[in-house]
């Protein structure tokens, strides 16, 4: 379920996604009965707003407000998260917005001091401490290491 860098909300991505969710369902819950059936149900929902909706650029997102959106409660929703997901739903949004920082960063569209609010953080501080906590490297190296990549690359094609 990797995103298309060039687009975000591509209707192939959506489809890969739904199409990929659907081969999930077949594979291990078809038949079983409906507490499961209802808890990846969420899951989808998750998914969906996390894939296609984009829920985690909003600095503002918790558990209560995507509970609201996908009309369960948040018990509910916290137990749907740990237990599909593996993480608590901080955590899982900040794999994702990190992950956009990365495409951002590759893309070198904004600079490192627009980069928290555009991706869903509230402060720098918070970006960069889930930045390094997720990659192993300070925004700025991650950069840099990227920027030699692509260099190197460009050098093997020539």
């Amino acid at each position: 379920l990797h995103r298309d860098k060039r687009t975000f909300t591509s209707e192939r991505q959506k489809n890969l996604l739904f199409r990929a969710a659907h081969i999930y369902w077949e594979q291990k819950f078809a038949g079983r009965e409906m507490e499961t059936a209802r808890k990846v149900d969420c899951e989808l929902y998750v998914l969906y707003y996390l894939e296609v909706r984009q829920v985690f650029l909003d600095p503002e997102i918790s558990l209560k407000k995507l509970s609201g959106m996908i009309e369960t409660n948040q018990t509910y929703l916290s137990n749907v998260v740990n237990r599909y997901f593996g993480c608590h739903l901080k955590d899982l949004l900040n794999k994702y917005r990190v992950e956009y920082a990365k495409e951002l960063l590759r893309s070198d569209t904004y600079t490192l001091e627009e980069l928290p609010r555009r991706c869903g953080f509230l402060s720098r501080s918070t970006f960069y401490a889930a930045f390094k906590k997720m990659t192993g490297a300070s925004p700025k190296k991650y950069m840099k290491h990227e920027q030699r990549a692509q260099l190197s690359e460009t050098i093997e094609y020539v």
